[in-house]
Parts: structure tokens; sequence; C-alpha cells
């Protein structure tokens, strides 16, 4: 498999809108209607997370608190919210380079509980790509410690119509 550079995405999302400022990203946001409903990034979801992914040096990121209704049990964040966070900073890094693509496994090891009301870095990027295979990596480390709460492995399939 080669490395990520490689990856010549079909369109480029950005671009395309000549996105410059926060207020324009915001709109773009707003007009994303194929991902509008997702749980954790859609900006029409009333339940969802409402997280606002971003690239920075090659790298997807996001902030993210959980509160009391993202609960297990103890006062601990649940483990399907850790890992729909991971699994959507990994596929965003696809997304915001205008490829779509679906989870096809993702593997994850949780290292630590993360206590509702904890602040967290959200951090995913590509390790290999080959045709439409694409292998990414998430973290989720809390903003307080920097100790790391979970990271993923995933691989992703590009859509056929990318």
């Amino acid at each position: 498999m080669g490395p990520c550079y490689t990856i010549q995405p079909v369109k480029d999302y950005w671009a395309k809108y000549s996105i410059t400022t926060e207020a324009e990203i915001e709109t773009v946001n707003e007009m994303r209607t194929d991902a509008n409903k997702c749980f954790v990034c859609g900006p029409g979801n009333d339940i969802g997370l409402k997280i606002n992914f971003r690239i920075e040096g090659g790298i997807c990121k996001a902030e993210f608190t959980p509160q009391s209704v993202h609960c297990g049990y103890d006062n601990v964040t649940h483990g399907g919210i850790i890992f729909s966070a991971l699994d959507d900073v990994m596929a965003n890094w696809i997304f915001l380079k205008g490829i779509k693509a679906y989870t096809a496994k993702c593997d994850i090891r949780y290292k630590d509980t993360l206590p509702i009301g904890t602040a967290v870095h959200l951090e995913g990027h590509c390790i290999k790509q080959r045709a439409r295979l694409i292998i990414m990596q998430g973290k989720m480390i809390r903003v307080d410690s920097g100790e790391l709460v979970a990271e993923t492995e995933a691989s992703f399939m590009v859509a056929a119509d990318s």
C-alpha cells in the first residue's frame, strides 16, 4: 500500500466553495446536505453531537466535551459515543477532501475512562491508501492531562461514485 499523500480526491470540497473565513465554513457546514443528519457532525440532527471538524497540517481535528446525556454509567462517557466520535474524525479527514467513503472495518482500543464534562481533542489521519481502500488512525486525547482515552484504526472503502 502506498502512503496517503498519493490520494487524489475527485473534487476539493472546500475549494469548490472558495472557503476562506470561519463564517463561510459555517455556511458550507449548513449546506452539507449529504451529511446534514449525521449523528456526530450533522448540523441538522437535533440530538446529535454537532462536532465541527477541520483539517490542520494534514490532520483532521476537533474538540468535544461529553455531557450528561452521553453517560454510560458512573458518570463515565458511553463507549459508543467515544467510538462514534473517533469513527467520524477519521471519516471527516476523507470527507473534507471531497471523497465519499464508508467505514469498512474499525478497531478500537480504550485506554482510560472519560468522565462526563471532560474536554477532549480528536485527531484523525491517513496511514496508507491503495485504490479504493483508505487506512486511517484516530485518537481521543484529554485536554486537561494529555492522556490518551482511546485510539482506533479503520479501513474506509471509497464509494464507487466518488
